[in-house]
Formats: C-alpha cells, sequence, structure tokens
C-alpha cells in the first residue's frame, strides 16, 4: 500500500480530534486583528473570536496560508514517509489558499497533488475524510483523485444566518441593506454555488429560515441513501445539536452527526448564530 499524507486547511471545518483520528493534517487560515495574526486551530477558534470582536478597533481580515506553510506540511509529511501528498484546498473563488498550495508543490520533486475543492467548510471536509478512507482501504493515487473529482454534485450544504450585519462589516453587503434586512427580521439560506457561498432563499424569522433550509435540503437530497452528515456552527454549539436532533429524518442510523464549527476563516463572515448542515449523498 502506498504511504499517503492528506492536508488539507481548517476552512475545511474539520474538528480536530476528527483530523487527527485520519491523520488529516490542516494548514491554519490566519485572521488578521488590530495588527495581530491570529492561527485557526492554533490560538484562535470561534468563541475567541467574537470574544475578541467585542474590543477590536477593526473588523478583521482572513489571510490565506503562505506557500511556505504548506510547504511545511509538506515536507514533515515526506519526512514520515509519505509517497503520495494528496492536498485538498477551500475554493479557489473565495481564497488564494489554492495558489499558495500549488505555489509550495512546485518546489517538490515528489509526488504532490493540490485539489481546488471547489467547496468549503465541512463540505470541503468531506473531501479529505473520504480520501483518507480511501487510501486506508487500498485505493491507488489515481482511484482517490478520480472519487474526489466526482464527491462535488453529492455534497449538499446550506445554512442559515441570524444576521445580515457580519458580512456586512466583512464588506461583503451593502450595510444599509444589511441594516434593511435585519430590521424586518429576514434570515437569509445560503449554500454553496460554483465554489461559493451565495444566498438562496430570505424567510422572515429564523424558525422559517430553519424549516425553509431542511425542506430545500429534502429536495437536493432527493431520498437518496446518505454516506456522510455533519452540522456545523459558529460559536452555538447547542443550536448545532438542536439541528442534529431535527435531522434524523434523513437516516436515523448516521446520528449523532459530525458536529464541526465553522472556523474563523468563515465565521467572521457568517457571524455568531450561524447554523448549517451538509450531507454527502452515496453514489
Amino acid at each position: 500500500m502506498t504511504k499517503f499524507a492528506i492536508v488539507t486547511d481548517t476552512d475545511s471545518s474539520l474538528p480536530i480530534d476528527l483530523a487527527a483520528k485520519y491523520g488529516i493534517r490542516q494548514v491554519p487560515i490566519g485572521i488578521n486583528l488590530d495588527g495581530k495574526t491570529y492561527e485557526t486551530g492554533i490560538n484562535l477558534d470561534d468563541q475567541l473570536i467574537f470574544q475578541y470582536l467585542g474590543s477590536a478597533k477593526q473588523y478583521p481580515t482572513t489571510a490565506a496560508p503562505s506557500p511556505a506553510a504548506f510547504a511545511r506540511e509538506f515536507e514533515t509529511a515526506i519526512q514520515a514517509g509519505a509517497e503520495t501528498i494528496v492536498c485538498i484546498c477551500v475554493s479557489s473563488k473565495v481564497s488564494t489558499t489554492y495558489n499558495s498550495a500549488v505555489m509550495a508543490a512546485e518546489t517538490f520533486d515528489h509526488d504532490i497533488v493540490v485539489i481546488d475543492s471547489e467547496y468549503l467548510s465541512i463540505g470541503q471536509g468531506f473531501m479529505a475524510l473520504s480520501a483518507a478512507e480511501s487510501f486506508l482501504s487500498g485505493a491507488t493515487r489515481d482511484e482517490v483523485i478520480q472519487s474526489l473529482g466526482g464527491m462535488r454534485n453529492r455534497i449538499h450544504t446550506y445554512a442559515v444566518l441570524p444576521s445580515l450585519k457580519f458580512i456586512a462589516l466583512s464588506g461583503r453587503l451593502n450595510k444599509y441593506s444589511a441594516n434593511i434586512a435585519d430590521i424586518l427580521d429576514i434570515k437569509p439560506i445560503l449554500t454553496v454555488q460554483n465554489g461559493k457561498l451565495e444566498v438562496i432563499n430570505k424567510q422572515r424569522t429564523m424558525k422559517k429560515a430553519m424549516e425553509k433550509m431542511l425542506e430545500l435540503l429534502k429536495e437536493a437530497t432527493g431520498g437518496k441513501p446518505i454516506e456522510r452528515a455533519a452540522v456545523v456552527h459558529a460559536n452555538c454549539p447547542e443550536d448545532g445539536k438542536a439541528l442534529m436532533e431535527k435531522l434524523e429524518f434523513f437516516q436515523p442510523e448516521l446520528a449523532p452527526f459530525i458536529l464541526a464549527e465553522f472556523t474563523p476563516g468563515l465565521s467572521i463572515h457568517t457571524g455568531p448564530g450561524t447554523v448549517g448542515v451538509a450531507i454527502l449523498t452515496k453514489e
């Protein structure tokens, strides 16, 4: 069996213990806040970032990992005996992380494959987990890569934002429009389309938005068997657990699903209280 290593970045929303179980290496997404750069999973998580925001002078920005950061992970994997490295990055439509990984891989005379997941959050994490499981069950390098290419159409992700305030603060929405939406108690529902998070529906009140999100998820999965499922949240684990209970109608034997934080590289754009679900259907 080929010795392998799976590398991803922390926008994958993979819980640290789950990544460790499969030996998945995560390169931290950085957060620039008041002149200091924090690293997700090292000295920053969703709880801390929202604590820091309470006294921040300016709204934080994200910082993609440098090529050197990926090179360090690649070198560590090689020194540990990896013959093949598969690196799965957050969508290149939302971050330069993929470009950094490609630049790093080009400095090695080694079998390193860098893949643009065209996804983000736990959907990207599903790809890293599936790659690790495939290698462990004896799949070849080419089989793993081919399998990953076919996964994107089987991942269905939706999230509900309690407010548009944080999208506006991050510069991705007009502040006036966000204020009006919040006054009217409008809750947007997001999904991943063409490698980006897009608003696909809006509902009045959080309850209606959650109901609509589950309806959209049912339609998208079309009653297909479920291979993997997860709930993600931005600093609201109890809301995440409550959502998991509502999802048991998909396939009760999968419960409890993976429960994961969005992680700061994503949650500073969505804001605290955001909850979402991702389902990977079987082929």
